[in-house]
């Protein structure tokens, strides 16, 4: 972490990272492909869903990336014993949340649905899907814990591995379920479950092996409460960026549900291709938090200002080259999941708008991560709110008054132009005072 040459190890990291990303937002796309020949109604659920799979995936990311930061500047101190406590400690935390997110969820899970921004045509085939991705719960936020971990402990490839037999599986679930058992949106539902139970295990697996710094026992666990507290805080950027996702999403199919079902479809099927091309953008920028993460531990700064940079210019170029091949394919990717004219209008404007913003996506998401990687929690939950909240909630509300169904297309693209000239001044600031040789040199 302190002497491989920058880029070799941002690319290293970066790579693994980014294939899981990928695979995982594969097999979410999977689930849009299959159930979108179901119907309109059916292919609008997958996006109602994926707001609660956002929520899930927000309690994962909160104890994950808040361990996983402590974890990563602990091993650059060489304090192997506190990094499996903070382990322990979010591993089990999280899946106790997991589990009471499950049964609550079961419970209320129509209203659930309903607050996600089903309509009632939607409904039944979001409650069929919903319930077995709350019955998956706990093991989802516990493989988004163990996965974060091994980024930070600088293993990313062992996570690639867990993540990546899990989301083939759901590929092929999909298709024997939903294809050729014809059980529909279950058999999706029941496909996503399984497939995440699989990753889970292999996860576990590569804690219990011995294969990691850090270890997993319940007593481990810490019994100090500013323990946990540290965690909380320095995962919340990551609670407050995946919570905001999910909030945006059930706002977005309410005011796009305005417009009908088509436009409910249109901008499921948007959010998933643009998640998938964020992943790379994510994938990049974890690949860089470890590296930041433990070099700012060891106080090597040089390296902190090294990697930032590196990360920048490599987001940039790969996220900048997609959405250039992205604007001339636009209509072909939406025709793809649904052939219905109107979901392919609707879904082609709003897809050519969030491909533009991708030019603007690379330092708002890099100052983030940046932030969160060194504990500095209070700049990076505030900058991790601006995408999806702080800009994002006025705009959606706003602009459809005055440009109608324009307006929902147009919304994320605004928020993400206006993120990155918020997040500008904040980085110039750090980098302005970070010092520019290492006080201590390893």
């Amino acid at each position: 972490m302190t002497q491989t040459p920058i880029p070799r190890l941002v690319v290293t990291l970066g790579i693994p990272t980014t294939v899981s990303m990928l695979v995982t937002n594969i097999y979410n796309m999977a689930d849009t492909y299959f159930v979108s020949k179901l119907g309109t109604s059916a292919s609008g659920a997958v996006g109602v869903v994926f707001g609660l799979m956002a929520i899930i995936q927000a309690i994962g990311f909160m104890f994950g990336h808040g361990a996983g930061s402590i974890i990563s500047r602990k091993l650059g101190e060489k304090d192997r014993e506190s990094a499996s406590r903070f382990a322990s400690t979010s591993f089990f935390y999280s899946l106790a949340v997991g589990i009471l997110f499950a049964i609550f969820g079961l419970i209320f899970v129509e209203p659930l649905m309903r607050l996600l921004g089903s309509t009632d045509t939607i409904l039944p085939f979001a409650k069929d899907y919903g319930i077995f991705i709350l019955l998956a719960a706990p093991l989802m936020v516990t493989s988004f814990v163990m996965n974060n971990i091994l980024r930070y402990e600088g293993k990313a490839a062992l996570a690639m591995i867990g993540l990546g037999i899990g989301g083939i599986l759901n590929i092929f679930g999909d298709w024997l379920l939903v294809v050729k058992v014809g059980m529909g949106v279950e058999g999706a539902g029941i496909s996503t479950a399984v497939s995440q139970m699989v990753s889970f295990l292999i996860l576990l697996a590569m804690f219990l092996t011995g294969r990691t710094a850090s270890r997993f026992s319940p007593r481990c666990i810490s019994r100090e409460k500013g323990d946990l507290l540290w965690i909380l805080q320095t995962g919340f950027p990551s609670l407050v960026r995946q919570g905001l996702a999910s909030i945006s999403t059930m706002m977005l199919n309410g005011q796009a549900g305005v417009y009908g079902d088509a436009a409910v479809a249109a901008m499921a099927i948007v959010n998933r291709i643009c998640n998938l091309i964020f992943s790379v953008g994510i994938g990049i920028g974890q690949g860089f938090q470890p590296v930041s993460a433990f070099n700012y531990g060891a106080k090597q700064y040089h390296r902190v200002r090294s990697a930032f940079f590196f990360t920048l210019g490599a987001a940039e170029v790969l996220l900048g080259c997609i959405a250039l091949i992205g604007l001339f394919l636009s209509s072909a990717l939406i025709g793809f999941f649904r052939e219905d004219p109107q979901v392919i209008m609707i879904g082609t404007a709003a897809l050519r708008a969030q491909l533009i913003a991708l030019f603007f996506l690379p330092l708002s998401l890099c100052s983030n991560m940046l932030f969160q990687s060194i504990g500095k929690s209070g700049t990076a939950s505030f900058l991790a709110a601006l995408r999806s909240g702080i800009l994002f909630i006025p705009t959606i509300l706003i602009l459809p008054e005055f440009i109608g169904l324009a307006g929902v297309e147009l919304a994320q693209t605004a928020a993400d132009i206006a993120a990155f000239f918020i997040s500008l001044p904040f980085v110039v600031r750090f980098f302005h005072k970070l010092p520019d040789s290492d006080p201590i040199q390893i």
